[in-house]
């Protein structure tokens, strides 16, 4: 009888999940996050609030940073709620916000400084920055590709004498502006954002961040 031939199947790599925590550098969990969730390998990056760029340090990947702090030297000196781009034009768009508005005369926490934020977190929006959310959202939103992704890293705080659940009102303002919220990392910092006048909190000392992932679609997957 003749020799069957079995054509053997095409050699895959192996499958390695994302892990719901990390406790690694920003940079590393980031592209680990570009590597799974655009639908193709991006060629147009945004950096919403690059700064110093630190997420890009040590990266081959060609980004487009926006600053409205000349000094950081940004790609693009630009507010990130009104970009010059134009509509559909990036892959991923990245942010990553001040965390906690000043403090009284922390100066350190001084992040309207620090940070370029153009603004500071004012007593009529409860010292917070979510009322910054919903206009970048919709900026996003309007120049990412559909199946686009937005990366977002994001913290929770007590300030004021509250607990802010910022995630919650990020997510919200990204729902409301069209994405579908898709993931949640929780990135794990070396120590807790903590309020210099704190005596005895009575609440735990988160020692995690957040990083969400939003898609310009009706679904995730």
């Amino acid at each position: 009888m003749p020799t069957q031939l079995v054509r053997e199947r095409p050699k895959t790599e192996a499958y390695n999940p994302l892990p719901s925590v990390w406790a690694g550098e920003d940079a590393e969990l980031l592209e680990e996050m570009l590597r799974m969730y655009p639908r193709k390998e991006p060629r147009r990056i945004l950096d919403a609030t690059v700064n110093g760029g630190r997420f890009w340090r040590g990266s081959r990947r060609r980004i487009i940073g926006i600053d409205n702090e000349a000094s950081h030297k940004p790609s693009v000196v630009a507010d990130n709620t009104a970009t010059p781009f134009k509509d559909r034009f990036f892959d991923v768009v990245v942010y990553d916000p001040p965390h906690i508005p000043n403090q009284g005369r922390d100066k350190q926490k001084d992040f309207h400084q620090r940070f370029g934020l153009g603004r500071k977190s004012p007593k009529e929006q409860g010292y917070t920055f979510t009322h910054t959310y919903p206009p970048f959202v919709r900026e996003a939103h309007r120049i990412l590709k559909d199946e686009g992704v937005l990366f977002c890293k994001i913290t929770d705080y007590i300030h004021h004498h509250r607990y802010q659940w910022a995630h919650v009102e990020l997510i919200k303002a990204a729902i409301d502006a069209g994405f579908r919220a898709c993931d949640c990392i929780v990135k794990i910092r070396r120590g807790p954002i903590i309020d210099p006048k704190w005596k005895k909190a009575h609440h735990s000392r988160r020692h995690h961040a957040y990083w969400l992932v939003f898609r310009k679609s009706e679904k995730c997957e």
